[in-house]
C-alpha cells in the first residue's frame, strides 16, 4: 500500500471551470484557515484503500492511523510505502507487528499514486468549492472517500513499474 496525508480546509482556490461564451463565472471563495488532515493507504493493483480523517498531521495522529489500518487487516502483512515526513521517520512512531515500513526517496511524490487519489478527491468535491464550516468540509471529504470504488482507486493509482504482490 502507497500511504500519504492531505490537508483539507474552507480556504478555497479557485480553478478553471465551464461558462456559456461572454459569460464569466463567479466563484466563491474563503481565506479562513480551518484545516483537517486526511490519512490515506491505497493498494494499487486490488483498489483497496483505508482512510482516517484526524485533526493534525503529526506523530500522534500517524500512531492512530497505523494502529487503525492494522486493526483493519490484522491478519495482513502490509508494505508501506511513504514519504520521508518527520512523523513517519521518528522513533516515537508506534510500528504495529503487521505492517513493515518502507520510503519513497525524498522530493518525488511523482512516486506515490496517492497523490493521484488526492487529486481525484479534490476534483470530485473541492473545486470551486466554499464550506459554511469545517464540519461541512469533513462531511464532503468523507462522501468523496467512499464514492471511490476499488476499480476507481486501481485506475488511478495503479503504475506498470509496482510489481504485483501475489
Amino acid at each position: 500500500m502507497f500511504q500519504d496525508e492531505a490537508s483539507f480546509g474552507r480556504i478555497t482556490e479557485p480553478s478553471r471551470c465551464w461558462a456559456p461564451k461572454g459569460i464569466r463565472p463567479i466563484v466563491k471563495t474563503h481565506r479562513i484557515r480551518e484545516y483537517i488532515h486526511a490519512y490515506g493507504a491505497t493498494a494499487p493493483k486490488t483498489g483497496e484503500n483505508f482512510y482516517l480523517v484526524l485533526p493534525y498531521a503529526n506523530t500522534a495522529c500517524m500512531n492512530i492511523y497505523l494502529k487503525a489500518l492494522s486493526k483493519r487487516f490484522p491478519s495482513t502483512l502490509i508494505l508501506l510505502a511513504l514519504d520521508q515526513a518527520v512523523y513517519h521517520t521518528t522513533a516515537k512512531l508506534k510500528i504495529p507487528k503487521n505492517i513493515q515500513l518502507f520510503f519513497i526517496p525524498p522530493a518525488t511524490p511523482e512516486l506515490n499514486p496517492q497523490e493521484g487519489i488526492w487529486r481525484e478527491i479534490r476534483k470530485r468535491g473541492f473545486k470551486n468549492k466554499s464550506f459554511l464550516s469545517l464540519k461541512k468540509v469533513v462531511d464532503k471529504l468523507c462522501e468523496i472517500i467512499n464514492s471511490l470504488t476499488p476499480e476507481v482507486n486501481r485506475s488511478i493509482a495503479d503504475r506498470d513499474w509496482i510489481l504485483p504482490i501475489f
